[in-house]
């Protein structure tokens, strides 16, 4: 049964939510490419672990010893955090429409961005309003709002010692993004319900095999940070201890907050570069100054 009149909180430990980490980003953030990532698909035996790294051509050997050292660490440092870190989410469901390149939420106007970039097969341009039912239509739609972190108190781990905190620091945001992607499993499944047979591995749904999708904000389909605010309006994001700066920004660093859609075709894209006069539309339905939206909307201008 959808609830539309309230929030719900889940709160989540490091273990309930460590095998949903995509594990690729985290050595991303450590400045290795994708194939070093699978070490945290190989079995812990000495010698898998050996198989794995011989087969490596000799002259990567050396990075992929390392990767795997970063690997162990990692995991002794998820246990540690395990003791006395929780992550903790909030989601709530709203009667909402499509309305051109707006949505409307709970009667909130949630201004969108449409893609300015070329599909190569020729697709639409699109915008995320695209995949909730039209306000023509006379008809309420549902869209999912979400926002998850790690509690405060996780970023001064380890403050007097430079490798351990960056350590930390990358897995809290690992973890945020595991327990968005645990809460969301939940939220197809049970709470919204529209996906009640869904039956996905992990790593299948680290690749998104699912239904629907989860825009996050500041990613290419929702580049506006400044839409935070409505979130945050229409949600309450300190009920789970995540404030905003002034621009925006989200505290705890280690914290995601975005939207989720049901809709079976609905799919990511990058709005990419924008011209002049969608500045001026948005800023227009942002209700800001055209220069204020610039700022929030500086890496989508044309250079």
């Amino acid at each position: 049964m959808i609830n539309h009149s309230q929030s719900s909180v889940l709160r989540y430990s490091v273990h309930e939510v460590a095998s949903y980490i995509n594990w690729i980003y985290f050595f991303h953030a450590w400045g290795f490419q994708p194939r070093f990532a699978a070490i945290a698909d190989i079995h812990g035996c000495d010698a898998c672990r050996a198989m794995w790294l011989y087969s490596f051509p000799e002259e990567e050997r050396a990075k992929a010893a390392e990767a795997m050292q970063l690997f162990k660490e990692a995991n002794r440092m998820l246990d540690q955090l395990d003791k006395d870190t929780n992550i903790r989410c909030v989601f709530k469901l709203c009667n909402a429409n499509g309305d051109g390149d707006n949505l409307i939420i709970e009667g909130t106007t949630f201004p969108l961005l449409r893609q300015q970039t070329p599909n190569p097969d020729g697709s639409p341009f699109l915008c995320l309003s695209d995949f909730v039912r039209p306000l023509s239509s006379g008809i309420s739609d549902v869209v999912g709002l979400f926002a998850s972190s790690i509690g405060a108190e996780a970023e001064e781990y380890y403050r007097d010692d430079p490798y351990k905190h960056l350590l930390v620091q990358t897995l809290n945001d690992r973890l945020a993004e595991a327990a968005t992607e645990k809460m969301h499993e939940y939220v197809r499944k049970e709470a919204w319900g529209y996906a009640p047979e869904e039956s996905l591995s992990i790593p299948d749904l680290l690749v998104e095999k699912y239904q629907g999708i989860r825009p996050a904000v500041g990613y290419p389909s929702l580049p506006d940070q400044s839409v935070n605010f409505l979130l945050d309006e229409l949600l309450d994001m300190r009920q789970i201890g995540i404030t905003l700066t002034e621009n925006g920004a989200m505290h705890p660093h280690a914290s995601v907050c975005g939207l989720m859609l049901a809709h079976p075709a609905s799919r990511y894209f990058a709005v990419g570069r924008i011209g002049e006069d969608q500045v001026e539309d948005y800023a227009r339905r942002r209700g800001m100054s055209v220069n204020k939206m610039r700022k929030f909307l500086a890496a989508n201008l044309p250079k």
